[in-house]
């Protein structure tokens, strides 16, 4: 793991953003103290769905499998 001053990143910015590229993370300090880390969107991990997260979002009504009244003539 690299550490940058934020100064010296401004003007290598472009070089940061090809060592992230490549898997390194970069810590990014000001005044000696860590202020941001530069890691590459590709290491990470984003979490599959869980199963029920939506509970309470999404709701039927009771007659949503009920004939529609613009379909009576057809039944």
């Amino acid at each position: 793991m690299k550490t940058i001053d934020i100064n010296q990143a401004i003007l290598e910015l472009s070089e940061l953003i090809e060592i992230v590229g490549q898997g390194e993370e970069i810590i990014i300090t000001k005044n000696n103290q860590p202020m941001a880390k530069l890691v590459s969107l590709e290491s990470v991990a984003i979490r599959s769905p869980l199963f029920g997260s939506d509970k309470g979002l999404i709701s039927l009504s009771d007659d949503f499998d009920e004939p529609l009244d613009d379909f009576k003539d057809y039944t």
